[in-house]
């Protein structure tokens, strides 16, 4: 099965981050045209962790990280309409404060439409090599931790529902990080490694496809292994 995270929604490119609301749709086209069947990602932890647990064949999870104030604007109407389960991962230090981000009532909105699942993505989005670099260990340990503490208290005061899975900032992660992940609660953390997911997939390194506006579903299905496609309008479309 697969994992895709997003960033930003717009109806043109403004940054390397941002997926045009033309590039997403057709996206979907894509998936649902071709088999793929749409899941929240906790259905993907149960089927990681529960061996008795299915997922429909051709799985695919759909993830949005940073709480950008497109995901309320744009997304949303997209995925009330096609009934899309998005995982959000969202950093509190920008909640409310930076321009560019969702607010607090925003996610409540979010999360109460049963569409949409909000979680971490720490505190505020360090870079761990780089903290590490300029830390001294001890110091470094109480960092992190803190980051990821933190960022799971704020959220459940603020949402009210439990945070359990996390999506590493710039995907840096490593053996120290997932064990203080682990001690603090999360069942799962999700990377941008661009690779399927197996059963035998890491919990607290799960790879996830970074998606952007190149991503055509000619070059959506290279990189989920399916060749069975192009970029000709051949795929049905959306109910």
């Amino acid at each position: 099965m697969a994992i895709l995270v997003y960033h930003r929604f717009a109806t043109t490119v403004a940054d390397s981050m941002t997926v045009r609301v033309s590039t997403f749709e057709a996206q979907l086209r894509f998936l649902r045209g071709h088999g793929y069947h749409i899941v929240a990602l906790r259905d993907v932890v149960e089927w990681l962790t529960d061996p008795h647990a299915a997922l429909p064949p051709k799985a695919v999870a759909l993830t949005a990280d940073d709480g950008h104030r497109s995901v309320f604007d744009v997304l949303r109407p997209i995925a009330a309409r096609e009934h899309l389960p998005f995982t959000l991962f969202v950093y509190p230090s920008a909640i409310s404060n930076a321009s560019y981000a969702l607010t607090w009532a925003q996610l409540r909105t979010l999360q109460g439409t049963g569409l949409f699942d909000v979680q971490s993505h720490t505190y505020w989005h360090p870079n761990f090599n780089q903290e590490r670099t300029r830390r001294p260990p001890e110091d470094f340990r109480r960092f992190a931790e803190k980051q990821l503490h933190e960022s799971r208290r704020r959220i459940t005061a603020e949402i009210g529902t439990p945070v359990d899975l996390l999506a590493w900032p710039f995907g840096i992660f490593d053996d120290e990080l997932i064990s203080m992940a682990s001690r603090d609660g999360f069942r799962a953390a999700f990377t941008i490694e661009g690779r399927m997911v197996d059963r035998q997939s890491p919990l607290l390194a799960l790879p996830r496809f970074l998606i952007t506006d190149a991503d055509t579903p000619s070059v959506l299905a290279r990189r989920l292994n399916d060749t069975q496609t192009s970029d000709a309008p051949t795929v049905r479309q959306l109910p």
